[in-house]
């Protein structure tokens, strides 16, 4: 559909607590919840490298909150 609008993300900070196959990591939302997580593709494009510890900020959709894309790495 040409004009429908894009879905609404939420977006969240959370630290990364296991690096898993698949570019897949398990992170730790500020209240303690977990979540699946995978890489932005521009993430991929730019070989940006994530490890157990770094802070991320997250899109997640309003739909199914036990995934998420992670779009930045904070440190």
């Amino acid at each position: 559909m040409a004009g429908a609008a894009m879905e609404e993300h939420i977006e969240v900070e959370g630290r990364i607590i296991a690096v898993l196959a698949g570019m897949m990591f398990r992170v730790e939302l500020e209240n303690q919840h977990l979540v699946l997580a995978t890489v932005a593709g521009r993430m991929r494009r730019r070989y940006v490298r994530l490890t157990t510890g770094d802070r991320v900020k997250m899109e997640m959709s309003p739909y199914d909150l036990t995934k998420g894309r992670i779009v930045w790495r904070l440190g």
